[in-house]
């Protein structure tokens, strides 16, 4: 039996469409592995390709130079618990009772069971999934990295200046007081090991270094050769470690279909540069959310480029999840998909970002325009919002928030204060605290 002239032209078809597809598979990068590094307490300033001339960074510098750097990329919170969560997830860390200072060692909270991390659609989407550094989103075994999508672990379970401060690998101690000068020299081994077995598997290793939170530490041979003293000696020799990754991913032929994304928790404590910002962490001003950021992946990022676009570490796992073809849509998520903007310099997909002080919006930034609701003086916390007094700066024209513009500006004001009306609403944001706070008991 003969075919006629309609099943010729669907076959024709059929086979056109095959040819494109297999063209399109071949031409499309395979997924990539993905290494996300972590620094604390990094300010903005404190890395070369944004401007520090004390502190030497010629890894970080090269992987902002041949990949995309980011100019008003924000952590997700202003100190590390709340900020680790919100990276992991995705969500505001008020939505999962994370908002509140800090996890220390007593703490018996940590990151809830019902909460889905990147590690876990990672590992999902079939990658193998490591931990290494600073987890501090709690020290008990439900709320352990290994209990979170991570398949291994070696690392120490909160910051340096809480006590005791052991090193685990999974959920066993391995020091039970680790020697802090070498610490980024133990972590930057595990992960060169990691990457050179990882075999065909892709992989996602998490490195969320020590430093340089305080208190420092740094061992020969970096050790008295930054010009910025011990905090840029800290600095260096998490660049070191980032050429010791780029090294190992050379070496085993995994270095083009690498992601690599590097950036920080929060911004600068007592020491570090946060740009021409304002403020450092615990802060609500610019500089204590806006940190480095640079994202390189040779097959698959273009070269060399630049945004001021402001997005959020609420993005990395939306953005992250879409790379590793991890399906998303059954999840709350408060990050965006921001691939556009990292491959095509395409606008931010947020109408708006939101600032929190542990569980108060503390700010919003629209565009060029952030408004400060809350600031400090002396012990207090002003609640500037609440007492008629929010600060509005424009980014563009005073990045260092030092003039306000407000009272020039009351319906910009007024639409900022309803985006932050509506997001309290969203996020179930508690009742802010009386001020003035009430004095102290003196019976």
């Amino acid at each position: 039996m003969t075919a006629g002239p309609a099943s010729r032209l669907i076959g024709a078809g059929l086979i056109i469409w095959l040819y494109c597809a297999a063209l399109l598979a071949e031409s499309a990068p395979p997924r990539p592995n993905i290494v996300f590094i972590l620094a604390d307490d990094l300010g903005y300033g404190d890395i070369g390709a944004n401007g520090s001339t004390l502190i030497n960074t010629p890894n970080i510098d090269a992987l902002a130079s041949e990949g995309m750097r980011l100019s008003s990329f924000y952590a997700p919170a202003n100190v590390c618990t709340p900020s680790r969560a919100g990276f992991l997830t995705g969500r505001q860390p008020v939505r999962m009772g994370l908002a509140k200072d800090v996890i220390r060692p007593g703490s018996t909270h940590g990151l809830p069971a019902t909460e889905t991390t990147l590690a876990t659609l990672l590992r999902g989407a079939g990658y193998r999934t490591a931990m290494i550094g600073k987890w501090h989103l709690g020290n008990q075994a439900p709320h352990w990295p290994t209990s979170h999508g991570f398949d291994e672990f070696l690392g120490v379970p909160y910051s340096n200046d809480m006590s005791p401060f052991p090193l685990y690998r999974d959920e066993e101690v391995i020091d039970a007081s680790v020697d802090q000068t070498t610490l980024t020299a133990r972590y930057t081994e595990e992960a060169v090991a990691l990457i050179e077995e990882s075999g065909d598997r892709p992989f996602f290793l998490y490195l969320a270094h020590t430093f340089p939170h305080i208190p420092l530490f740094s061992g020969p041979p970096f050790r008295g050769q930054s010009g910025a003293g011990l905090y840029g000696d800290t600095v260096e020799t998490i660049d070191w470690s980032v050429g010791q990754l780029i090294d190992a991913l050379t070496r085993s032929g995994q270095r083009d279909n690498t992601l690599i994304v590097f950036t920080s928790d929060n911004g600068p404590w007592f020491e570090g540069s946060a740009g021409v910002s304002r403020d450092r962490k615990g802060g609500t001003w610019d500089g204590a959310y806006r940190v480095p950021f640079v994202a390189y992946w040779p097959s698959g990022l273009p070269r060399g480029q630049l945004s001021d676009e402001p997005v959020s570490g609420l993005d990395l796992l939306p953005t992250l999840a879409r790379l590793a073809g991890a399906e998303t849509d059954h999840l709350t998520l408060d990050g965006r998909d921001i691939w556009p903007v990292l491959s095509q310099g395409a606008p931010t997909p947020h109408d708006e970002l939101l600032f929190f002080n542990e569980d108060q919006i503390a700010a919003v930034r629209s565009g060029d325009w952030r408004l400060v609701l809350r600031g400090y003086y002396k012990i207090y916390e002003v609640p500037l919002g609440d007492l008629g007094y929010p600060l509005l700066f424009n980014l563009a024209s005073d990045p260092g928030e030092n003039y306000s513009l407000a009272p020039d500006q009351p319906d910009e004001v007024a639409r900022l204060l309803a985006i932050v009306a509506q997001a309290r609403k969203q996020l179930a944001v508690p009742p802010p605290p009386p001020f003035p706070p009430a004095p102290p008991r003196t019976d």
